[in-house]
């Protein structure tokens, strides 16, 4: 909501068009903080016909989210003067793409009665004639079977009068696109109701480039998808067309055959683009190397880090896996929690083959969900720290009952990795030690200093007692179980934190930490229990907010480290000789309930090149660059589960229908 920009040095300086009458009024939910801003301008689209080539555009239409009003304004000077597209309409009118084709002289726009891109309940598709300055209605469904709005909006340019748009949204049973070869006169459709419940299908479905997309809930009928908002036709090649979705971008190679034999390949065509939000790392010392938790898509075994896991976590299938974890000395042993407390099934599922197959955890009851996860050495025992319903344990599957000695919410907890009996958990500044399985906590002497967070518990996976959290306040390590505890010098906020393998047969683990390290944020690694650390990103490749980030050592191979994203996937680097190395004599900071003794040393920097190594799912790369030293401080808030999904339940919509 903040007007319309010009740009004339590709983007390198901006000016507000001052000009420009409306800055749009239109707020899609006053009371969310994702949607309680004005949306402001939807689009810009010059008429390259206006002008002569290397002059201004004289003709520009721009959009702007105004509702039951004057919601596209038009400029025939570039930009001096503006005015209102005469007659347009305003009733449902948030107009969500305006896309001209040229040798018809017409403007297509496509409009909603809502922002998306998860609602819209009604809308139309409209054609301007630019010279006439006429308005005609050409909306392809009326009365019953408008139930949705309308977002993409393609036109193909090799062939004037074809236009395509999408519905936005229809979520059952699938999501429509409508394909036109005479300006909107008459439409066809990607699907059609052949005797109620039979679809119609003409399209055949590719997902080799993504096989896990084929893995549905039983009752998810969608392919063709949901939230389309950005479709296009290469202007160059009519057979070859793209649209985005809440999943992946689908598109094909013979568009063509829609007029023909009324059926084209439908494909995933994301071939190495993530949009995964990772919630779980973790990497056992057998099985797989890496098994993940994922927002919207579920979670998946890797079995190769260059290759796309053909199928997710199944039976039970939870739409999204919140966190993970492994049985320290029974390895093949996993725990997962789901997210949906609206499910019949129970949000805990245990695996005793790496997570190959799962079974429901019928201790759990039902309506409980999310949250983080502990699995004790054996496998024998699940600590729950629900997302609403406090912390949980349950032992051989028996019904999960509270831990009322932990604090209900807030709590970070964890496993030791070789004592069965025991269990750790964090909250605020105070560290607790169960003995009994997880039925009982008590707090120790040892205190996470001035700390009011408790984000992480790791521990040292050969040792009892050995254990690293990590707080709002830095970084703290016990090695007798919170008896005592050592601040590690140089750390503020730190978030994920794991252990990996040791540098040395028979070594300390390294000790992987996502924070602020002498007020820069980032990823590190220590292999000397916290003596010193290496930065394993730097500023030209990092990885966003770093409280929204999770990090996983690899328990088998030394220097291997797995980063998961909020919105980019997983991320995997190798040790590759040189890295960007701050040495930092260890200050101690050991604090009980009674005492606290501080020595510092120096400190020294040295700073050499940076070699980092990462990969998506599909694809890997290797860049190496010398890098000088960049300090940047990012303040950021770490996000809490509730008892139900999030406001849309990230890309999936859940809810609509």
């Amino acid at each position: 909501g903040n007007g319309l920009w010009k740009s004339t040095n590709s983007g390198a300086t901006w000016t507000q068009v001052t000009s420009f009458p409306s800055a749009g009024t239109y707020v899609q939910d006053p009371t969310y903080e994702y949607t309680a801003d004005k949306v402001g301008i939807a689009w810009v689209t010059f008429d390259g016909s206006s002008s002569s080539s290397g002059t201004a555009t004289k003709r520009i239409f721009v959009g702007v989210a105004n509702v039951n009003t004057t919601s596209i304004y038009y400029t025939e000077d570039a930009g001096s003067t503006w005015a209102a597209v005469p007659g347009q309409p305003t009733t449902n009118n948030l107009p969500h793409k305006g896309v001209i084709s040229p040798s018809e002289g017409l403007l297509y726009v496509t409009f909603n009665n809502n922002a998306g891109p998860y609602d819209g309940t009604t809308g139309s598709v409209q054609k301007y004639n630019i010279a006439s300055k006429t308005w005609t209605n050409i909306t392809p469904v009326s009365g019953s079977d408008l139930y949705f709005g309308f977002g993409g909006l393609a036109v193909d340019l090799q062939k004037p009068g074809t236009i395509m748009v999408a519905a936005l949204n229809s979520w059952w049973p699938d999501g429509q696109i409508f394909r036109s070869t005479d300006s909107g006169a008459t439409w066809t459709t990607l699907w059609s109701w052949a005797s109620y419940p039979t679809m119609n299908k003409y399209y055949t479905y590719d997902v080799s480039l993504a096989p896990w997309i084929a893995t549905v809930a039983t009752d998810d009928t969608k392919q063709i998808g949901w939230m389309m908002e950005a479709l296009v036709i290469d202007p160059f090649d009519s057979n070859h067309w793209l649209y985005g979705t809440g999943l992946t971008i689908y598109g094909g190679h013979d568009l063509l055959n829609w007029d023909s034999s009324h059926m084209v390949t439908l494909k995933s065509l994301a071939d190495g683009i993530e949009e995964t939000a990772v919630q779980a790392l973790i990497s056992p010392p057998t099985g797989p190397n890496l098994l993940s938790g994922v927002y919207d898509v579920h979670g998946f075994a890797h079995t190769s880090l260059d290759t796309a896991p053909a199928v997710p976590f199944t039976n039970p299938f939870y739409t999204s896996t919140v966190d993970l974890d492994w049985a320290g000395q029974a390895t093949t042993n996993i725990v997962r929690i789901g997210n949906d407390a609206s499910s019949t099934d129970r949000q805990v599922a245990l695996s005793t083959n790496s997570g190959t197959s799962w079974n429901q955890d019928y201790g759990a009851a039902t309506g409980i969900a999310g949250g983080k996860v502990a699995l004790s050495a054996s496998g024998d025992v699940v600590l729950w720290a629900t997302s609403s319903n406090g912390v949980m344990v349950s032992r051989y599957t028996n019904a999960f009952t509270a831990v009322s000695s932990l604090p209900s919410t807030g709590v970070a907890i964890a496993s030791d990795k070789v004592a069965n009996a025991n269990f750790y958990a964090a909250s605020g500044n105070k560290f607790y030690l169960s003995s009994d399985y997880g039925v009982t906590f008590a707090a120790t002497a040892g205190t996470l200093g001035s700390s009011s967070t408790a984000n992480k518990i790791t521990v040292n996976v050969k040792v009892t007692g050995d254990v690293w959290v990590s707080t709002d306040a830095g970084l703290f390590h016990t090695t007798n179980s919170g008896a005592s505890f050592t601040a590690i010098t140089g750390f503020g906020a730190t978030w994920s934190i794991s252990t990996g393998a040791a540098k040395t047969s028979g070594g300390y683990p390294s000790v992987f930490a996502i924070g602020t390290y002498n007020s820069v944020v980032g990823v590190y690694r220590s292999d000397d229990q916290g003596s010193t650390w290496s930065r394993l990103d730097d500023a030209a490749h990092a990885f966003g907010a770093g409280s929204a980030n999770v990090v996983s050592g690899d328990q088998r191979i030394w220097g291997r480290v797995y980063v998961g994203t909020n919105g980019r996937g997983i991320f995997y680097g190798d040790e590759s000789g040189s890295s960007t190395s701050t040495t930092t004599s260890k200050t101690s900071t050991t604090t009980s309930s009674s005492t606290t003794k501080t020595s510092s040393t120096s400190t020294t920097t040295s700073k050499t090149s940076s070699t980092t190594t990462t990969t998506s799912s599909k694809t890997s790369s290797t860049t190496s660059s010398t890098t000088s030293k960049t300090s940047s401080t990012t303040t950021t808030t770490t996000a809490t589960g509730t008892g139900t999904a999030c406001h849309y339940c990230q890309c999936g919509g859940t809810g609509y229908t």
